[in-house]
C-alpha cells in the first residue's frame, strides 16, 4: 500500500484549514448581513407604525404637508446609514477573504518554487529548455496574479471613495 508523503499531507491539511477559514469568514459575513437586515426591518416597521399613528392624528389638511416633510428626512438619514453599514460589512468580509486568498497564493508560490527547484536538481540532461519554459510560464502567471491583485485593490479603493457617508445634521 502506498503512503501519502508527509509534504503532500501537510499541503492537503493546510488547504483544508484554509477552506474552513474561508467558510467561517463567509458565514460571519452572512451573519452580520442578516443581523443588519433584521435590525433594519424591525426599525422600519416601528417607524412605519409611528408614521401611521402620526398621520392618523392629523386634524388639519395643512398639517399633512408639514408632517410629511418632518418624517421624510429621518427616513433618508436611516437609508444612508443602512447603505453605509451594509458597505462596511461587505468590505470587512471582502478584505478578510482577500487577505486569505493572498496568503494562499503566497504559500502556493513558495511550494511551487520548492517543487521547481527539486525538479531542476533531478532533471535529466537536455531538459534545460523545458525547465526554462516552465519557469517563464510560472513567472508570467505570478505577474498576471499581481496585476489582478493591484487592479482589485484599485477597484476597492474606488468603491470606498464612492461609499455613502452620513450627512451632518444642521445645528
Amino acid at each position: 500500500m502506498n503512503q501519502i508523503s508527509p509534504d503532500l499531507n501537510a499541503v492537503v491539511k493546510a488547504q483544508v484549514e484554509a477552506a474552513i477559514h474561508a467558510a467561517t469568514v463567509a458565514a460571519e459575513g452572512a451573519e452580520r448581513f442578516a443581523e443588519l437586515q433584521l435590525r433594519t426591518a424591525k426599525e422600519t416597521f416601528e417607524d412605519g407604525v409611528k408614521s401611521v399613528k402620526a398621520f392618523a392624528a392629523v386634524k388639519e389638511p395643512a398639517d399633512l404637508q408639514a408632517l410629511s416633510a418632518k418624517l421624510w428626512q429621518p427616513s433618508l438619514d436611516k437609508a444612508t446609514t443602512y447603505a453605509r453599514e451594509l458597505y462596511e460589512s461587505l468590505s470587512a468580509t471582502q478584505a478578510e477573504i482577500t487577505k486569505l486568498v493572498e496568503a494562499q497564493v503566497a504559500d502556493l508560490n513558495k511550494q511551487a518554487v520548492v517543487a521547481l527547484d527539486s525538479v531542476v536538481k533531478s532533471a535529466p540532461a537536455g531538459s534545460e529548455v523545458a525547465v526554462a519554459a516552465f519557469k517563464q510560464a510560472f513567472g508570467t502567471a505570478n505577474q498576471a496574479y499581481e496585476s489582478f491583485v493591484k487592479s482589485f485593490h484599485g477597484m476597492s479603493t474606488l468603491a470606498e471613495a464612492a461609499a455613502p457617508t452620513p450627512r451632518k445634521k444642521a445645528a
